[in-house]
């Protein structure tokens, strides 16, 4: 397994501190939000800006380092996982966001009927649905 410091050279990317915090952020897990994720690098560095978290994850996006996804009414989530065609599933109720491997063939998606000359590289698919935590509080409610 790669460092972080040979991951973001490998994909051109320089080695800075804001960079390699992000990337352990990211590692951790989860789909956070930039302002979660600035807090987080901000217990490990002495001072970064919201504008410097937000120029890492564009640079980690856009070197397939860290993954941008938009659920509809909510900001935009950034998590480590790529290069899988994963897709996620969103509650309703509090927001949780979960992973979901794709389960049928080999990434069956990537084929559709007509692509208009793009090279489709990725398909984001989002369930939505409640939680278990959501499903037993509506159950409690009714």
């Amino acid at each position: 397994m790669s460092s972080p410091e040979e991951l973001l050279r490998s994909r051109g990317l320089r080695v800075t501190r804001p960079r390699l915090a992000v990337l352990d952020v990211l590692s951790a897990g989860g789909h956070l939000e930039v302002d979660e994720i600035t807090r987080r690098v901000r217990e490990r560095l002495d001072s970064v800006s919201t504008q410097a978290v937000y120029d890492v994850l564009g640079a980690l996006s856009r070197a397939g380092l860290s993954r941008r996804i938009e659920p509809a009414g909510s900001p935009a989530r950034y998590e480590a996982r790529v290069g899988d065609n994963h897709h996620h599933v969103v509650c309703r109720g509090c927001g949780e966001i979960a992973d979901i491997d794709c389960t049928v063939g080999e990434a069956p998606c990537l084929d559709p009927s007509t692509a208009h000359g793009f090279e489709v590289d990725e398909a984001e698919v989002t369930f939505w649905g409640l939680c278990p935590a959501c499903q037993a509080r509506r159950r409690v409610d009714e």
